[in-house]
């Protein structure tokens, strides 16, 4: 009987579990979720709260483990005599004996688990024997060579593994052979080293053999042989380089330069090899001499070269071969070549610019109803030839609809050709269209020219500012939709032609017709798939991720670093009207990083000074409510009222959907929660 289910007594119980000679027959403990007691019920042990009731039993041993001298002594008057009582500090003896036993097995099942993963992981056959031959260690090298697995060696003798082994002979004679060569039943070759284990005493205690296949010294060999040959075809490589490469040894003189060297700086072989590397600078610091001292690449240097000071540009990187620095290697780029490319790919640029789209649908940014519902209109326009008519205010995006309609249709491979008819006079927007031919007017080119409809033959061609067509023009471009084809002027011969036309306006078109300023018969042309683009203040939840945007695209072309903006900016930004659309924000967020410091990383309130004495639209609404700003509020209440207000109505908007409020104005879920209960929003707020 054991008495006392703690800490001791589990233990005690533990060992007698595992006994065969003694049994437990019960344990008792006043609390029935003491550890003791629930390991006794899983193993089917009677338990109990006392012990007086259970002496009748026959037992023959009590443990006494509560550490209590009264429970000690009450049990002795009380036991019979032929009872054991065993007190609690010989089983805390136990139980302490246990747990260092217990740790002494982890430790050693680590250590264990250590040198089984580093002797596994040599790239050598191993194998170990004791004193009586047989094997004790095996690793997976050995079986792979050996092919015999580990299972099957482990506990034999080692003649019953490997027949031919001279192991045994190394036990008797204890001597070293090394890098002795053994023929495998499996007509292998192995290069094997073997050596007795020896304790200081001058017991042998077993011996150890390391081998390696001799067939990966062969190809060693064959890799060293194979050396000159790979040198020669790393010559002829730099040899054949367009790029000047020079190389210098650890002492900065020069080893090696092929015949680009020679033409971009003017200098010889005899002029550099063996040289210092300075023999070549005629403005400028030695980089080969920098790279030497520093062991670190160098990049991008402009200096000047050979007797003609050709600039070029310098890239210069050390040679270390083992940890040890062997020399460095040097390209270099005539600079007169680069800017001449520079040149061509700008130029290349401009034209691409004017010949395609750039932006696509996922350059749109839109999560609210009306921007998703004019982005599915678009995307469903894109597959039909259909003239598009795109409207809405100035700076909402049309000609990024536009780009996006086109690379979305099947002309997508064909010219994207762009005119604002506001930007061009009126006297010359009819011959830019259309053409002209040869001596149509003074001042026309020898042979004509093509006019923007037949330069966007197959492909589109994005009509913008539509509303200002003169009437003549107007019937023009009404002949193009109704028979897809122009006449060129001073032509008479109509040329056919294939172009979808995308169209967009800012202005009122119904009035247009109204006044007589706009032919009603093409407004219904035009009109046939009307796309209306929302104003960035009906769509103020989409701020956030529009600015997120855009100074991502400032950053590019700045060359700025800035991170985002502040909550506190952010509120702002989204309390203004914005009268000019998304090109006003791009417009407030390129003003402010441009006077931004170059260590500030978040565009603030004090960042924005253009919107402090602007009020918007929603300021002045809440201006005229019972929850009205004064002078005596200070800025944070003011800012943290206008927060909340923003919250209510995104929350209300949103038929109370806590986690699309929350990505809509750019939080956390947790964060919403957390300003919910601080403004006391969430009684008002839907599930």
């Amino acid at each position: 009987m054991i008495v006392g289910a703690g800490k001791g007594g589990t233990a005690i119980l533990k060992i007698l579990k595992e006994s065969e000679v003694l049994k437990v027959h019960l344990v008792i403990d006043r609390n029935l979720d003491a550890p003791g007691i629930l390991l006794a019920q899983q193993e089917g042990i009677k338990t109990g709260t006392h012990w007086q009731p259970f002496l009748t039993e026959n037992i023959d041993i009590i443990i006494e483990v509560t550490g209590n001298d009264a429970v000690f002594q009450e049990i002795r008057n009380a036991k019979k005599k032929k009872t054991v009582l065993i007190p609690g500090s010989v089983a805390f003896l136990l139980s302490k004996l246990l747990e260092e036993k217990e740790e002494l097995v982890v430790k050693h099942q680590n250590e264990s688990y250590q040198q089984e993963l580093i002797f596994n992981a040599a790239n050598d056959g191993m194998m170990v024997i004791d004193n009586h031959g047989t094997v004790i260690l095996f690793n997976k090298r050995a079986e792979e060579i050996m092919g015999v697995k580990k299972d099957e060696a482990i506990g034999k003798s080692i003649v019953e593994v490997i027949p031919t082994t001279r192991l045994p002979l190394i036990l008797k004679t204890r001597r070293i052979e090394a890098n002795q060569e053994m023929l495998l039943g499996n007509d292998r070759k192995i290069i094997t080293t073997r050596i007795p284990i020896i304790e200081e005493n001058g017991t042998i205690i077993g011996a150890f053999a390391v081998f390696k296949d001799i067939t990966e010294v062969v190809n060693l060999a064959e890799e060293i042989t194979d050396l000159k040959e790979i040198q020669t075809m790393l010559q002829a490589i730099i040899h054949s380089s367009d790029d000047a490469i020079s190389v210098v040894d650890e002492d900065g003189r020069g080893i090696l330069i092929n015949p680009a060297y020679t033409r971009i700086t003017g200098l010889t072989q005899e002029q550099v090899i063996g040289q210092p590397a300075t023999a070549d600078i005629s403005e400028g610091e030695s980089m080969h001499m920098k790279v030497i001292q520093t062991r670190r690449a160098v990049r991008g240097v402009p200096m000047r070269v050979g007797p003609n000071k050709k600039e070029v540009i310098v890239n210069v990187a050390p040679i270390i071969v083992k940890g040890k620095l062997k020399g460095s290697v040097g390209v270099i780029h005539d600079m007169s070549e680069m800017k001449s490319l520079s040149r061509e790919l700008s130029r290349a640029r401009q034209i691409i610019r004017t010949l395609e789209a750039k932006y696509t649908f996922e350059d749109i940014v839109g999560q609210s109803d009306e921007m998703m519902l004019a982005i599915e209109q678009a995307k469903l326009g894109a597959k039909t030839p259909a003239t598009v008519l795109l409207r809405g205010e100035s700076g909402t995006g049309k000609e990024l609809f536009a780009h996006a309609i086109h690379n979305a249709s099947d002309r997508k491979y064909n010219k994207f050709i762009r005119v604002n008819c506001a930007a061009i006079s009126e006297s010359l927007l009819e011959s830019e269209l259309f053409g002209y031919e040869e001596g149509a007017f003074s001042g026309a080119i020898r042979g004509g020219k093509r006019g923007f409809f037949e330069e966007a033959n197959n492909g589109s061609i994005f009509l913008d500012e539509i509303g200002e067509l003169s009437a003549n023009t107007q019937a023009k471009l009404l002949r193009v939709l109704q028979e897809n084809e122009i006449i060129r002027v001073g032509a008479t011969k109509p040329v056919i032609i294939n172009v979808r036309v995308i169209a967009a306006t800012n202005v009122n078109l119904e009035k247009g017709i109204a006044k007589g300023s706009f032919r009603e018969d093409l407004y219904y042309r035009l009109n046939r798939m009307p796309i209306h683009i929302p104003p960035l203040r009906n769509r103020k939840e989409e701020i956030p991720l529009l600015c997120e945007r855009l100074i991502q695209k400032i950053n590019r072309d700045y060359g700025r670093n800035v991170e985002g903006v502040t909550q506190a900016a952010l509120l702002q930004l989204m309390g203004y009207d914005w009268q000019g659309n998304v090109r006003e924000l791009e417009n407030i967020l390129g003003r402010a990083i441009i006077f931004m410091n170059f260590y500030e990383t978040l565009i603030d309130v004090h960042h924005l000074p253009e919107l402090k004495n602007k009020k918007s639209g929603s300021e002045l609404s809440l201006t005229n409510t019972s929850e009205s700003f004064t002078l005596a509020h200070s800025l944070s209440e003011m800012m943290e009222g206008y927060e909340a207000k923003i919250i209510q109505q995104t929350l209300f908007r949103l038929n109370g959907n806590k986690t699309l409020t929350a990505k809509t104005l750019g939080l956390s879920v947790r964060n919403l929660y957390y300003k919910l209960e601080k403004y006391n929003l969430e009684k008002n707020s839907m599930q």
